[in-house]
């Protein structure tokens, strides 16, 4: 296997990877790392118990490429924390950090694609996180279209009511990372959402591509699925008459208390209105709602959020 080594470079690159048993897809994955045009990236695999030939693809694969590659055994506590385990880890150095599953395919430019996006964030300070949209296929690889279209901004007042960032597109920087070492104490719903919360947050950079990246493969081995289509719809219902997204928005405000000194006056107005809004009498929860301003990016997702908030459930 490839030896880890210190990297130093501008441009270097960690891909952080979360597997379990995914070797029906994984030599496909691997496959469009080495195609990348970008190639000055180390791949980071952490393992959270495959009992398949998973670890084995992944020695196999490092031997043929040049970049370095390494496989850890992970937590063993859930998806989540498994890729908050590889990206909060100084260990791994890089300039940059790209999350990844384990049975997509990236297009070839899907890394210098991102990167020179961060050409234009000219302070390192700045946390960043760039995403994109997704091409959809079948577990069999057919195309099944593309993911929704977002077309409003990617900020705070969207964070805390949506995640639009899939973690198997997102690239972030050190600042942002340090971001999510930062809440290394919190909770998190998923770690694609948390990162976004916590970038737009402190007033960094989100940056929603509209080109797709990559082939995302869906099937029910998903552990998150794409947003897309009435089905999405009426999984968002149950989960709001379950209590499971009001669960979800207590989670990610407390998760926010670990940047809660770096939150913008703005920004801590949107959390406080929004936060009462959830438990304000019934005729002023609406108008809570709206004074913070909080949005999701289309006419229906807004209208669930009214619904939510009339019934008490946000």
């Amino acid at each position: 296997m490839a030896h880890i080594e210190t990297s130093t470079s501008r441009r270097s690159l960690a891909i952080l990877m979360g597997t379990w048993n995914g070797a029906e897809h994984l030599d496909e994955q691997l496959q469009s790392f080495a195609d990348q045009t970008h190639s000055d990236w180390s791949l980071h695999v952490s393992d959270d118990g495959s009992s398949d030939a998973t670890r084995d693809l992944v020695t196999r694969f490092a031997a043929t490429v040049d970049q370095p590659v390494e496989v850890r055994i992970g937590p063993k506590t859930g998806f989540v924390d498994n890729f908050l385990t590889l990206a909060r880890d100084d260990a791994i150095d890089a300039t940059y950090f790209a999350f990844s599953d384990q049975d997509d395919i990236w297009y070839p430019d899907k890394l210098a694609r991102a990167l020179a996006w961060f050409e234009t964030v000219t302070d390192d300070s700045i946390p960043a996180v760039y995403f994109s949209r997704t091409e959809l296929i079948t577990s069999q690889g057919l195309p099944r279209g593309h993911s929704t279209l977002f077309r409003r901004p990617a900020v705070f007042r969207n964070a805390l009511v949506q995640n639009i960032g899939g973690a198997n597109t997102m690239v972030f920087n050190r600042a942002a990372r340090r971001l999510l070492q930062a809440a290394a104490e919190a909770p998190a719903v998923s770690h694609d959402w948390a990162l976004y919360l916590l970038v737009t947050a402190v007033d960094g950079i989100a940056y929603y591509d509209s080109a797709s990246t990559l082939k995302y493969r869906q099937h029910d081995g998903n552990v998150m699925g794409s947003n897309r289509g009435v089905g999405a719809v009426r999984r968002r219902l149950e989960l709001m008459f379950q209590g499971t997204i009001s669960r979800w928005n207590a989670i990610n405000r407390e998760l926010l208390r670990s940047v809660d000194a770096q939150l913008s006056a703005g920004n801590r107005e949107t959390l406080r209105l929004f936060s009462e809004a959830g438990s304000a009498p019934m005729l002023v929860r609406l108008w809570k709602l709206k004074c913070s301003g909080v949005y999701r990016q289309t006419w229906l997702g807004n209208l669930g959020l009214a619904l939510a908030a009339l019934i008490g459930k946000i």
